[in-house]
């Protein structure tokens, strides 16, 4: 659900006004097309590491990532960061997330929800257990939505929003409207 621009900024930190020592990034650098891992740290974390004395063929800044460096996933990552600047898909994420936004919490009061919560293009709807069970109203959500030609992620008791950055705003109102119908009918 989560990647560059998701916020409305390239990164959630730039979002937040944050600059951190360190971030780890994977499948938003190739867009889930090839596994790609990375560590991006400041020049002081890198400094420290590179001060150590360590013999010169042992590794400066071991990370852990398997696909670090792979042709393959580099040309991935860089065609994807390409169309993500050419685009400006970020400050497009951020746009449509006024939207977004409006129309996640217009569900507010609907049956069995407990919760809505969101930032940017990434939500999720919180939903009452049934019968002790705090899983089964998202899963028959979920499916009902997958068999109206919707995609909408569950996990334990929510549902879980993550809209392609250029949606249209008609398509998100009509998938919220069908998801409004399904929390009425159901148990």
């Amino acid at each position: 659900i989560t990647g560059f621009g998701r916020c409305g900024a390239n990164t959630g930190a730039a979002a937040f006004g944050v600059v951190p020592d360190m971030i780890n990034v994977a499948k938003q650098l190739t867009n889930g097309a090839v596994p790609m891992g990375a560590v991006v740290v400041t020049e002081a974390i890198y400094d420290a590491f590179m001060a150590s004395d360590l013999p010169e063929h042992a590794i400066e800044l071991p990370h852990g990532y398997t696909y670090s460096g792979h042709p393959v996933a580099c040309a991935a990552a860089l065609a994807a960061l390409d169309v993500f600047e050419r685009d400006n898909l970020a400050q497009q994420a951020g746009a449509v997330a006024v939207d977004f936004e409006r129309l996640i919490h217009e569900l507010k009061g609907s049956p069995h929800v407990v919760d809505i919560r969101n930032y940017g293009l990434a939500g999720a709807i919180q939903l009452a257990p049934r019968d002790g069970d705090p899983t089964i109203r998202p899963y028959e959500v979920g499916l009902a939505m997958w068999q109206a030609g919707f995609y909408v992620r569950w996990g334990g008791d929510t549902l879980q929003f993550g809209p392609p950055f250029k949606s249209p705003v008609s398509v998100l109102a009509e998938m919220f409207d069908r998801l409004g119908t399904e929390l009425h009918s159901l148990k």
